[in-house]
């Protein structure tokens, strides 16, 4: 059995939760969620992996039982609390896990320390143009006119209909798909204030976007270890945007997965499997 420890820490004044298994002074694994999730994602994941790693999965500023961003509702804002959060947790020199949100945490973070970077692992995690399906028109739309009318256009995305179709979508056997996931975040998007940082954090997605080539230069400079399992079916990140990675970092790691966006819910052993052969 693997224990799990479930803690809260003040980051400069917003407290972050986060969950840690592991033994300390093995090879540390940061893990980070994307939308509309929390570290709760990684349930399945931590377990397999923590005979071997030192593991952390904070919940992002703004999700799970995390504060708000303090300065602002931005992705530059969430980075900087969970750059700070990695320090104060002793987290000089890790592996990194990225998903949707997580994804453009943590090449945040790689830009600025790529010393600190040991791997990454990106799992249905965007970089590249290409990647991006047309189910993000909507939120472009918002990017280029952020009108009243296309921010209210928006908080569909945020009903537990649409969450549970995020979960389910491109799934080919929708029983192994526990509602336990999309249960607690439609909790969690439906809490008071949820709803206003959650459209302010997709008007501010064009911020990601816009750092591609910044991201891409880090590949292609540092050419960190780099391994993308991607769930082929996902609506919003399509496979180009995974074969893309090896254009700048030639020896890059690409496996697809016959499942959606979330991944972990119905292949979290193959994902434990390519994890562990890949890190060694």
């Amino acid at each position: 059995m693997t224990n799990v420890s479930y803690r809260s820490i003040n980051v400069d004044g917003v407290k972050v939760f986060y969950r840690e298994a592991g033994l300390a002074g093995a090879p540390k694994l940061l893990l980070l969620h994307g939308f509309p999730s929390s570290g709760h994602m990684f349930r399945d994941l931590i377990p397999l992996l923590a005979d071997r790693y030192h593991i952390i999965a904070p919940d992002l500023p703004g999700f799970g039982q995390s504060d708000a961003p303090k300065s602002s509702n931005s992705f530059d804002s969430i980075a900087a609390t969970i750059d700070r959060f990695t320090e104060i947790v002793g987290f000089d020199r890790y592996a990194v896990y990225v998903f949707d949100y997580g994804a453009p945490t943590g090449f945040r973070l790689a830009v600025k320390h790529p010393e600190r970077i040991t791997a990454i692992i990106s799992q249905n995690g965007n970089a590249y143009e290409e990647g991006l399906s047309e189910g993000w028109n909507p939120i472009q739309a918002y990017w280029q006119y952020p009108s009243d009318e296309n921010r209210n256009a928006l908080k569909p995305f945020l009903q537990q209909d649409a969450i549970t179709w995020q979960y389910t979508h491109g799934v080919v056997d929708v029983s192994r798909i526990s509602p336990d996931g999309y249960m607690l975040d439609s909790f969690y998007t439906a809490r008071p204030g949820a709803e206003a940082i959650q459209l302010d954090l997709f008007g501010d997605y064009k911020s990601n976007v816009a750092l591609y080539p910044t991201f891409q230069n880090y590949f292609r400079t540092h050419k960190p270890r780099f391994l993308a399992v991607w769930g082929k079916n996902d609506p919003f990140f399509l496979p180009p945007g995974a074969e893309a990675f090896r254009r700048d970092i030639p020896e890059a790691v690409v496996k697809f997965l016959d499942t959606g966006h979330f991944a972990l819910e119905t292949h979290a052993a193959e994902i434990a499997s390519e994890i562990r052969k890949f890190l060694g």
